[in-house]
């Protein structure tokens, strides 16, 4: 690929983490708080908030067959897919009501998560392997400290008038335009032809990649606890039922600003390491993070200390998880197959994503939070000894080229 077209794809790529992190924080925070705090949403219509991003995985491998049916350059679909959004957040300030904020909310992060595939392979067409975790980190760098000021500035607004909502709306929906007019400046090319019409043929990789299928079932078991205890995080601390005593602005700062925070620091840390360092090391140094971060975040809603520590962990861990989420196909795909293999990540991660908070919620008040916390940590560790037998079969795989590559010389 040309430099030029690296050039450019890095160049809106920055542009358009302006508006990345300002949805981020629709996703993470905003929306399930307007729905606590405004319309008291109950359990059911909480965890339906919670789930619309993971609708939108849940539709990665069909919408990676649409692009392939119709011949769209990836990044064109996603830029009609982000437009597609926008709409729906300008119905939900248009129409302030329960039912249509909740319908639409979920409908709007979905379209912003099934745009995910597309976009890793337009990194892997674009980006080259040597420099790619680096050029991902910076434009993420972009979108964390969007995301750190718009949350500061959101919370701030909404801890002084709570019906400035519908204006918060507006504004994620111009950010969802704006996507899509940078998505539409990409350099980018249609899928490669797969000769099959099915859409779930991407599927065929979890049977014919042994890796690929073993680090999916790693990856579900960690996924499965992180997403249980991610929504759970505003529940926690806004809702005074728990015990919590902090205001909006003080669950922004602990939820939203103090984990952008760090992981504006060290995003570009992990982008040189995903570069450089083993895949699965690197995975498991994130699962240990995450599982610290889980078990002080949930001790107690009004131990600033352990929120603190939690928030800070978490966003540390978080500033890997979003490289490593984010391009570990390129990875292991063949590369006209990345988008086929990060549309089954993205699937599988759907489905935990939509399990995991109905289940939480539910599950949360019989069993309470420390509970749930602990369990979700030990699960995540496993996830991680999970992962040591192919540290060793990496390595393993790396001395036998080397030996390889020294004999043929």
């Amino acid at each position: 690929m040309a430099a030029t077209d690296t050039e450019r794809t890095f160049r809106f790529e920055r542009w358009r983490a302006l508006s990345g992190g300002i949805l981020e924080t629709a996703a993470t925070t905003f929306l399930l708080l307007i729905a606590v705090k405004h319309f008291h949403a109950g359990a059911t219509a909480k965890a339906l908030l919670s789930i619309g991003g993971s609708i939108g995985l849940l539709c990665g491998p069909m919408v990676v067959g649409l692009a392939e049916r119709l011949q769209l350059p990836a990044a064109r679909l996603a830029s009609h897919l982000a437009a597609a959004g926008g709409v729906c957040l300008m119905v939900m300030a248009a129409v302030p009501t329960q039912g249509v904020f909740i319908a639409f909310g979920m409908l709007s992060m979905a379209l912003t998560s099934a745009i995910i595939p597309l976009m890793t392979q337009v990194y892997q067409d674009n980006y080259p392997e040597s420099v790619r975790g680096r050029l991902f980190a910076r434009a993420l760098m972009i979108r964390i400290a969007s995301a750190l000021l718009f949350g500061a500035g959101a919370g701030w607004l909404l801890d002084r008038n709570l019906g400035a909502f519908r204006a918060l709306l507006v504004g994620f929906g111009a950010a969802h335009f704006y996507s899509s007019w940078c998505f539409a400046q990409l350099p980018s090319r249609p899928i490669r032809p797969s000769g099959s019409s099915h859409p779930l043929r991407a599927f065929r990789f979890v049977r014919e990649d042994a890796l690929f299928r073993w680090t999916l079932l790693c990856w579900m078991l960690m996924g499965f606890a992180n997403l249980m205890m991610y929504p759970l995080r505003v529940e926690f601390l806004a809702n005074p039922k728990h015990g919590s005593k902090l205001d909006v602005g003080e669950v922004a700062l602990y939820v939203v600003v103090v984990p952008n925070l760090v992981r504006l620091m060290l995003s570009p840390l992990w982008g040189w390491l995903f570069d450089r360092m083993n895949f699965f090391v690197m995975r498991i140094v994130l699962n240990l993070g995450f599982a610290l971060g889980i078990v002080c975040f949930f001790l107690s809603p009004d131990d600033r200390t352990a929120l603190l520590m939690g928030a800070v962990v978490f966003g540390a861990s978080n500033a890997g998880g979003d490289v490593a989420w984010g391009l570990w196909v390129t990875k292991l795909a063949p590369p006209d197959c990345v988008a086929d293999y990060m549309a089954v990540h993205t699937f599988f991660t759907g489905l935990r994503g939509v399990a995991a908070p109905l289940l939480a919620f539910h599950i949360v008040g019989s069993a309470g939070f420390g509970t749930l916390a602990w369990t979700c940590g030990g699960l995540i560790v496993l996830a991680a000894l999970m992962l040591v037998p192919e540290v060793r079969s990496s390595r393993a795989r790396r001395r036998s080229v080397a030996l390889v590559e020294e004999v043929s010389e």
